[in-house]
């Protein structure tokens, strides 16, 4: 399985950004796919993820109703719409895939086998 995230960039608060994690070897809709993201000394942070058995998605406190999370499964691509962006969402933001994870692991990185290798977005204040 390979994940290819793109999307990131420079912009200022305010602006919006979209990310894309597009999948190779693996099928979105058998798996849970999310976001995270990461700043240099802390652990990864949980963004966004849709869980495979109910297609539902879940959100992180900090960015629920600015952030939306789709999925397009003919193209097996998903996407994170980020809207209101703050200097405080500048991060490293990874796509992650897992087929096993049950919902009470669905928040924690170390419940996903696969990994995108990250894109970089930086929120100018």
């Amino acid at each position: 399985v390979q994940l290819q995230a793109s999307g990131g960039g420079l912009v200022q608060a305010g602006d919006s950004l979209r990310l894309s994690c597009a999948a190779s070897g693996r099928t979105f809709r058998q798996s849970t796919i999310a976001w995270f993201r990461q700043t240099p000394g802390k652990e990864r942070e949980f963004v966004a993820g849709i869980f495979r058995s109910t297609g539902r998605t879940y959100y992180g406190d900090s960015v629920k109703e600015r952030f939306t999370m789709s999925r397009d499964n003919a193209q097996n691509t998903v996407y994170l719409q980020m809207n209101s962006l703050k200097p405080e969402d500048t991060a490293v933001y990874y796509c992650a895939l897992d087929d096993r994870l049950i919902l009470s692991s669905l928040r924690r990185a170390e419940s996903y086998d696969y990994w995108g290798q990250g894109t970089l977005v930086t929120v100018s204040s």
